[in-house]
């Protein structure tokens, strides 16, 4: 990784090398190089911020622009009157690209005092024509835009700007429509030493008509899996207890590849390497969810008793418009599979309302799926048209004051059900790996389960890190306080 790279081996005087990343390594040296400059210029280091909008693949991508940031000399700060500030951006949503616009905005008055300040746009919301060309014309404070497909090009692009051009008014934009290959071995900061995502694929091709991921995040492209273990090897070596595979769709992995390997196959692998204490995945696409997989969730030793299984609707006809591929019926069949492969299994979900022809009979029927999947959660969304999809242009657009009364209903059912799902856990000791210090109760830490709920419980920050066996005394719907039984290694 890019801790072990010999930076005296890297010749500045040479044109950078044709292949990737020594290329972005060659490209980071010559950043060290000029951050160098600045801290003698300055009499101080320069400091950044990455914020993060959207998905767990966002925040994978972020680890690795802190990494980039990280190598080059840069001090992480808490605040965006930072030398360099990353929006790395999501577009699901229509009010994701809002919040973005109006924190671009509030840039303006720090870059006033601050006029070496370096404004980034990357992710999803980058892959739009629409977006970029709205920011180009409003927004001359940002300085440096890129896409998904090229995040391994950070420390070029950030290089054409503070040295080729600092002083200009020029906007450096490199948008990739596609992505043909993977780049492997960037650098990482993670947020927690103790776990880790790692993709093991990237883009989707189901295209769900209401979505717009397929056409901002690319088709589907999976990694090795000898690159991936590798990967998740040494981020054992380097204390990582739990990874998260993650994926648009983890259920397609190895589908493209030169010799295809399932995403079964894909993780008893994974359960192999020494060390490693728990794996997650996200996302699965009910679709593809197969007998196979089902049935290693039930003999795994290390796979963590949690799934995240999309539903989005419980109406079979608009699931079929959806583009989901699976019927009210496959689903239920799907959920009542896994809890019999895995009775302690926690099922979490998504669900839309107010889909484009969506009538209270349809919405009904997502009712009765939540009540009869008995899911332990369920984000929750009212469907946000996004220019692009094939929803958005649908007759039958659902009226705001209808939308917002079933959503309300929908959160009613949802904290019902999962209430009495949770209660179930009460009393029962479970393995809880703490990860924080509950800056909100003196004395408490929070953990996680393997069925993925929040664990309050009293212990010393010399826990964070350890997965140690918590009883559940209360439950507060969608997390516990538990008492901790005895210190684990």
């Amino acid at each position: 990784m890019y801790n072990e790279i010999n930076w005296d081996s890297i010749d500045l005087k040479q044109a950078p090398p044709d292949i990737e990343p020594q290329r972005q390594y060659y490209f980071i040296k010559m950043l060290k190089n000029w951050f160098d400059g600045k801290v003698k210029e300055k009499g101080r280091k320069l400091t950044c911020q990455v914020n993060t909008f959207g998905c767990q693949m966002n925040s994978r991508d972020s680890e690795k622009i802190l990494g980039i940031l990280k190598c080059i000399g840069y001090i992480q700060s808490d605040s965006e009157n930072a030398d360099l500030v990353v929006f790395n951006t999501c577009t699901v949503r229509e009010n994701a690209n809002l919040k973005v616009y109006g924190r671009i905005g509030q840039l303006k008055k720090y870059k006033v005092k601050n006029p070496g300040m370096v404004t980034v746009l990357c992710g999803c919301m980058m892959q739009e024509k629409e977006a970029v060309a709205k920011i180009r014309k409003s927004y001359k404070n940002v300085d440096i835009i890129f896409g998904t497909h090229n995040i391994y090009k950070f420390a070029e692009l950030l290089a054409m700007k503070v040295l080729d051009s600092p002083d200009s008014s020029k906007m450096i934009i490199d948008i990739l429509d596609n992505a043909e290959s993977i780049v492997e071995n960037l650098p990482s900061k993670r947020k927690y030493p103790f776990k880790s995502g790692v993709n093991i694929m990237y883009g989707c091709n189901n295209f769900c008509s209401y979505c717009i991921v397929p056409y901002v995040r690319g088709r589907e492209r999976s990694r090795k899996p000898e690159d991936i273990i590798k990967e998740i090897e040494e981020l054992v070596k380097d204390g990582v207890k739990e990874v998260m595979l993650l994926g648009q769709n983890v259920n397609s992995y190895g589908k493209n590849l030169e010799n295809p390997v399932t995403f079964t196959e894909l993780l008893e692998m994974v359960e192999h390497i020494d060390g490693l204490c728990r794996i997650r995945f996200m996302t699965s696409h009910p679709k593809d969810l197969s007998d196979s997989l089902i049935e290693f969730m039930g003999r795994s030793k290390k796979l963590c008793k949690h799934i995240h299984l999309p539903l989005q609707s419980g109406s079979s006809r608009l699931l079929k418009i959806m583009n989901r591929h699976y019927t009210k019926e496959d689903y239920l069949l799907l959920v009542d599979k896994i809890k019999k492969a895995v009775p302690d299994i926690a099922v979490t979900t998504d669900i839309i309302t107010g889909f484009p022809g969506e009538t209270e009979e349809d919405f009904n029927e997502t009712l009765d799926v939540i009540e009869k999947a008995g899911f332990d959660n369920a984000f929750t969304f009212i469907y946000s048209k996004r220019t692009g999809t094939p929803a958005a242009s649908m007759e039958g657009q659902v009226p705001e004051n209808v939308v917002k009364e079933r959503f309300d209903r929908l959160l009613e059912k949802v904290h019902n059900v999962s209430s009495k799902k949770s209660a179930q856990y009460l009393g029962k000791v479970y393995d809880v790996l703490a990860e924080e210090v509950n800056v909100q109760e003196d004395g408490y830490i929070t953990g996680r389960m393997g069925q993925n709920y929040l664990v309050h419980f009293k212990g010393d920050k010399n826990l964070i890190g350890k997965i140690v066996p918590v009883k559940l005394c209360e439950s507060r719907g969608f997390y516990y306080y538990g008492e901790l039984v005895q210190n684990n290694k």
